[in-house]
């Protein structure tokens, strides 16, 4: 089973168990985060669309880490006007572990479907 979750303006495809390195989260290592804006999701059988979100599906992550990435250096010149700038800078990020995705209102639709086309035929 696989999903595509909005996490920080950004969307990320995870299964369960994958780690992801994400922008950071206001939360402490250890925690649990939960994040309900799942676009898309497959559930091995049928794919799950969102309109925008998928309705009752949610993605619990657990927070490994907070740290930074290493340094990107940004530099500036302009040839013979002695304009020259070094800056650098370092992103903030958190590492999630990826626990439990659910899609309980998906399945529920799927099988209120089903139960009543099996009601029509009878």
């Amino acid at each position: 089973m696989n999903v595509t979750v909005e996490i920080s303006g950004k969307q990320y495809t995870v299964s369960v168990g994958d780690q992801v390195k994400v922008a950071r989260q206001q939360s402490d290592i250890g925690n649990s985060i939960i994040f309900d804006k799942v676009l898309f999701a497959n559930d091995g059988k049928k794919d799950h669309f969102g309109t925008p979100v998928v309705k009752g599906a949610a993605v619990e992550a657990s927070v490994l880490e907070q740290g930074r990435d290493p340094k990107v250096l940004i530099y500036k010149k302009k040839r013979r006007k002695g304009y020259q700038r070094k800056n650098g800078h370092r992103q903030d990020y958190t590492l999630l572990q990826i626990d439990k995705i659910k899609l309980s209102a998906a399945k529920k639709t799927a099988k209120k479907k089903q139960a009543e086309e099996t009601a029509k035929e009878d």
